[in-house]
This record gives C-alpha cells, sequence and structure tokens, in this order.
C-alpha cells in the first residue's frame, strides 16, 4: 500500500508557513480507493504518494503542521477581534485543516497496516494452502474440482468438506476457513465500528440477547420477625436478526484463463470495498430492515429510541443551535459512567474533527491534539478519536459524535462466513461471483454511550 515520500512530508509540514497568495486547487495523485486522500499539494508544493520508510517523519509532519494551525488560529481570531477578514488567513487555514485530516488519516492507515500484519502473522498477508489454493483456483476457472481425487490421496480429504459445506440448498459454493477468516479479518480493519464493537459469530437463524432490570428486594427486619417474599429479577429478550449483505463480482473468462488476475486477491478484495462500504453504513445509520440497526437509531428521538429494556442512548445539547462548544464536549464525558471511561472513545467523521480541532479551554489550550506515538490515534481532551466516515456532518439536528465505550455499548453479529455462487450463465462473458454473508448489529448496552446532538 502506498504512503508519503520523506520529501512529501517536509512539504506538508512546511507549506502552512507559506503566505497563501493564490486559490489555485491543490494538486493531487489519487491513489488506490481504500487509501485515504493525500494530504493537498498547497502553492506549488506537489504531494505525492509514494512509498514512507519512516512512520516517525509523518508524526513529525503532524505535529509541525499542527503547531502552524495554532498560530494561523490564534491570527484569525485576532483579525476577528480587531473587526476585519482577511481572505488569505481564512485560506490558508482551511488547508492547514485538510492537511491535517489527510496525514492523520495516513498514520491510522499505517497503524491498521501493522495490525493487518500481526494479525495475519506474515506480514498482513493471506494465509495460504496449497490444495484449497488448487481447488479454488480450478473453481474460479471452470466451475470444477479437476485436483479433488489427487488431494485425497494426499490426505487431503477435509477440504472437500470445508468447500461444500452449507451449500446444499442452493448449489453455491462455500470458501473454506483460510479465505473466510481472512476477508472477515479485513474486514475488521476496514470498518470502524466493527473493529470497536463486540462481534459474535452465531449458528443460527437468529441470536436473543436476556437482559434483567436486576431488580432485587430487600429490607431491614428484626431477629424474630416474619420474613415476606422481596421482589425478584424481571428478564427482557431482545433478538439480533442478521440481514443479508451481497457482492457481484465479475472478471472475463479470458482473464481467468490466462492468469492475469491473482483470483485469491482479486475476489476477496472486491468484497471487503463493498462489505465494508456496506457494514460501515448499516453499523452507523441502519434502520434494522434487512440491515442491522445502526447505533444512531437508538439515540434519544431516533426509531429505535424504544427497542430496548434499558432506555435510548442519551444525548447532550450544544449552547448554539448548529455549533459545536467546548462546554458540551466536555460535559458528555462527565455524563458517561465512570465504569465506562477506561475504554472510551470518540466517533465522529473528518469534517467535525475540523471543528472540534479550533476547541479550546479557558487557558488557551487546544482540546485536539496530534498523535505523538505510531500506532496511536489523535486525541480530544485526552480520549482517542475514531475516524468514522459514515457519521453525521455537523448541521441542524444532526448527532454528530458519539462518547463512549463501543466495545460494551455494540454488537455485530455474523452468521456463517461467506458464500460464492459462480454464475457462467446470466452475463455472458462475464463469469460473475455472487458472494453474500448475513450480517446483523445492534446497541446491548445503551448506558456505554452519549450523543451530543446539536
Amino acid at each position: 500500500m502506498k504512503m508519503f515520500s520523506m520529501s512529501a512530508l517536509a512539504a506538508a509540514a512546511a507549506v502552512c508557513a507559506m503566505p497563501f497568495r493564490t486559490k489555485a486547487a491543490p494538486t493531487l495523485t489519487l491513489a488506490a480507493p481504500t487509501i485515504p486522500p493525500m494530504p493537498r499539494a498547497i502553492v506549488g508544493a506537489t504531494v505525492r504518494a509514494e512509498a514512507a520508510t519512516d512512520p516517525k517523519a509523518m508524526i513529525a509532519a503532524l505535529n509541525g503542521a499542527f503547531e502552524e494551525f495554532k498560530k494561523t488560529h490564534a491570527q484569525e481570531v485576532s483579525d476577528i477581534k480587531a473587526g476585519k477578514t482577511d481572505v488569505v488567513t481564512t485560506d490558508k487555514m482551511a488547508k492547514i485543516n485538510e492537511t491535517l485530516n489527510d496525514l492523520q488519516a495516513a498514520i491510522d492507515t499505517q497503524a491498521k497496516q501493522i495490525a493487518a500484519g500481526n494479525l495475519h502473522g506474515n506480514g498482513g498477508r493471506e494465509i495460504s494452502d496449497p490444495g484449497y489454493t488448487t481447488l479454488f483456483g480450478s473453481f474460479m476457472r471452470d466451475g470444477t474440482r479437476e485436483q479433488e481425487e489427487k488431494l485425497k490421496s494426499e490426505s487431503k480429504v477435509g477440504v472437500r468438506a470445508a468447500m461444500s459445506e452449507g451449500s446444499g440448498t442452493d448449489g453455491g459454493y462455500t470458501a473454506p476457513i483460510e479465505w473466510d477468516r481472512t476477508v472477515t479479518e479485513r474486514l475488521k480493519l476496514i470498518s470502524p465500528i466493527r473493529a470497536e464493537a463486540t462481534v459474535q459469530s452465531i449458528s443460527k437463524a437468529g441470536f436473543i440477547k436476556l437482559f434483567t432490570d436486576r431488580t432485587i428486594g430487600s429490607g431491614w427486619v428484626g431477629e424474630t420477625a416474619s420474613r415476606a417474599a422481596t421482589a425478584t429479577p424481571q428478564f427482557t429478550a431482545l433478538p439480533f436478526t442478521p440481514g443479508e449483505i451481497y457482492a457481484n463480482a465479475a472478471a472475463s473468462q479470458d482473464l481467468l484463463d490466462d492468469s492475469e488476475v491473482n483470483m485469491e486477491t482479486w475476489l476477496p478484495g472486491q468484497i471487503e470495498l463493498e462489505f465494508s462500504r456496506q457494514e460501515g453504513i448499516a453499523f452507523v445509520a441502519g434502520d434494522g430492515v434487512n440491515k442491522p440497526f445502526g447505533v444512531l437509531s437508538y439515540v434519544t428521538g431516533g426509531s429505535a429510541a424504544a427497542r430496548h429494556p434499558w432506555g435510548d442512548i442519551k444525548t447532550h445539547g450544544v449552547k448554539t443551535a448548529g455549533q459545536i462548544d467546548a462546554d458540551s464536549v466536555s460535559q458528555i464525558i462527565y455524563d458517561l459512567p465512570a465504569m465506562y471511561q477506561p475504554n472510551a472513545k470518540f466517533f465522529m467523521n473528518r469534517q467535525t474533527m475540523s471543528a472540534v480541532r479550533l476547541l479550546k479551554d479557558s487557558t488557551g489550550r487546544y482540546y485536539w491534539q496530534p498523535t505523538y506515538q505510531v500506532g496511536q490515534p489523535s486525541t480530544l481532551l485526552g480520549a482517542p478519536i475514531v475516524d468514522v466516515p459514515d457519521m453525521p456532518n455537523i448541521g441542524a439536528a444532526a448527532v454528530p459524535m458519539l462518547f463512549g465505550d463501543m466495545r460494551e455499548a455494540y454488537l455485530v453479529i455474523d452468521r456463517i462466513g461467506f458464500r460464492v455462487l459462480r454464475d457462467p450463465y446470466t452475463n455472458k462473458p462475464y463469469i460473475a461471483f455472487y458472494c453474500t454473508k448475513r450480517v446483523g448489529g445492534g446497541v446491548k448496552n445503551p448506558d456505554a454511550l452519549k450523543a451530543l446532538q446539536l
């Protein structure tokens, strides 16, 4: 995966000090779709997407840009107090903010790469089984299992069982555990909510979680007084039903025959992009219709606010409509019970990050702080920030920010694994690979999250 060159990082850190006398659009070289946008080139300085060799240089660039951000913000505030507006300063401020967002996104991506390497144990590459690779390759090309008898003679009997499990009713092909595990791990790294939530694999059509109100009666009594019956806890069942997510990737038969594509990389790659995009949307704002209940649907006034037996996710308002203020951000931290504070994080998108980056306390210190260590996120009031692209933007009545322990609050349900149905007939000359996965989700503890509502 491509990153920044050392020269590009130096340019990004130093560019904030330039005079900003032009409004020319920044020059940008786009990388692969899975890589976050690169820092903008400003005033002739071109930032290219090349391999970075030193993660510390990226952090140094981020911190250097933040120092220039603070100076520019101070100048902007001074201009406003003096009753004037400098377009140059305002333009410079916006571009520095974009650079900070991009640098932070690049650092986060590198942290995910490191995590992927640790997860797979082989530098982030897929786990390869020679027997499975041979069978999957023949299935992708022509739908046959030409090497199966040979593999069976080599004590590979278990491969066939892994290939056909769960496909009796639809004639499909279920990927064995090596591939399924790899794609699931990728999705955990790509989808922010999945990575932060509790993930439960199930073997039935649904999942029911029991909740108790913990209402236990008690009382003081004399030594020989009679003991009346006391109240006992009541239980409530909350169902979690998975919906189905699908992707329909295709490749020409010639491409498959001529091995122009690495099939075991191509197909899982297509799936991870589409599934993570769909999951990300549903885990945040899903309405529960053939999809998960999104976390925002449980917020006060949401469509699922009355669904949970413990109530909704409580909100905290702001002082000025449509604007995030420092006091309100501080208050939602104190609204969260102490038992959930150790693992609590802020969840917001990049537009909201740009707004909270301006917040300061009474002594002039900024609430937002850049990362100072490889693999660590930036923080807001000491709590880590998770970039969730599907969170709402700042606007009237929006909920652009959540704070709390997402692992305690949200439950993701996975049913079976990925299924692949090879279809050579529907769209000749292309071979379609119809891939499905059943996923559900919902809030399991609304007390572990608090929301900021504008």
